[in-house]
């Protein structure tokens, strides 16, 4: 009864597509290559008065990914790397929130998913009050080969992740 109760006390909303962004940075050939993705969607339960009460399932759409460059874009939606037709989304949820030492900052430990590959993340992150819910901020690095993304090649393992999630009040 007191998760119920704990449950009940956050403040449900969805990631909203527009207002939001989740963009990524990767080095190819020496050269820091960007590109992002849509279709977000999901629930966050959020209160920052009682982390313990929180909650976010959030994915993206594979199929979505941008680097603007259209034969790039279309590799990367092959098998060999995201295989989008077999593996549509893209998932994070969390497991933990925490307060973070840093003032005004969380801590998000969460599960990713990615080709049905799932690892564990945690990066720190920040929570503003906005008119229609809140907007979450943070970043955290992942290797792609360990989500079996790609081969050994000229892109490097390591990539860093940005979210910029404005979410909206259910």
């Amino acid at each position: 009864i007191s998760f119920l109760t704990l449950a009940a006390t956050a403040q449900t909303s969805v990631p909203l597509e527009s207002g939001s962004a989740v963009k990524f940075i990767i080095t190819n050939l020496g050269f820091d290559v960007g590109g992002s993705l849509k279709g977000l969607t999901g629930t966050i339960n959020f209160d920052e008065k009682n982390l313990t009460a929180s909650l976010f399932t959030v994915s993206v759409n594979s199929n979505t990914i941008n680097t603007e460059n259209g034969s790039r874009d279309k590799h990367l939606r092959g098998a060999d790397y995201f295989d989008v037709a077999k593996y549509p989304l893209i998932k994070i949820a969390s497991v933990k929130i925490a307060r973070s030492v840093t003032p005004g900052y969380y801590v998000m430990f969460a599960k990713l998913t990615i080709k049905d590959k799932t690892q564990d993340i945690s990066f720190p992150f920040t929570a503003v009050a906005e008119s229609t819910g809140y907007r979450f901020k943070g970043k955290f690095k992942i290797k792609r080969r360990d989500f079996g993304v790609g081969s050994k090649n000229t892109v490097s393992n390591e990539l860093t992740v940005n979210l910029d999630v404005l979410s909206k009040k259910n």
